[in-house]
């Protein structure tokens, strides 16, 4: 059944919708893709807050004129799956490198993050950087690791001398008055 001239118009509209929001998104083709593993890869995707489609070339290139992600979407070939998100590109771009690892016949064509138009070596690069939580986390942990070893050098004093007194009564060592 062939989609009429008015529901291509509104899926460009919709997706252009979504893609203007798009901060990052990976453009990628697949062969011999059965269903049961298209829908893992739906369900892989859930978790990052991505959202994936498969898209025929033209409108994917008419829906993304005048959004960031035009660059990406220019003159594309074969069989064509888009995933996008708001989010952070490293957690996107992580799931699908896992899947492409598991799933032969899904790769990468192209990528954008930030604006910026990355190669399908890019891309793998960005899946095994650490997310935003983990630098976070690391960076809190450096900021506050000195205030750390300051308290604990503080209290080893206090620690260390009561040690000291208290082997002194264990031996003897100090006279009654």
């Amino acid at each position: 059944m062939a989609v009429t001239r008015a529901k291509k118009v509104a899926q460009v509209e919709k997706l252009s919708g979504e893609l203007k929001n798009a901060s990052s998104m990976i453009v990628a083709t697949y062969s011999k893709l059965t269903v049961t593993k298209d829908f893992e890869l739906r369900k892989a995707l859930r978790p990052t807050g991505a959202k994936y489609r498969v898209v025929k070339n033209t409108l994917a290139e008419r829906a993304g004129k005048g959004t960031k992600v035009e660059e990406a979407l220019k003159n594309l070939q074969g069989v064509t799956s888009i995933a996008y998100t708001e989010g952070d590109p490293v957690t996107l771009a992580k799931a699908l490198a896992k899947y492409a690892k598991d799933n032969p016949e899904f790769s990468f064509k192209a990528g954008l993050v930030e604006g910026r138009v990355i190669t399908v070596k890019e891309i793998e690069s960005l899946a095994t950087m650490p997310s935003k939580e983990e630098l976070y986390s690391k960076l809190l942990f450096l900021l506050n690791a000195p205030s750390q070893r300051l308290v604990t050098a503080m209290n080893a004093v206090g620690r260390n001398l009561a040690v000291v007194i208290g082997q002194g009564v264990e031996q003897k060592k100090f006279k009654e008055a």
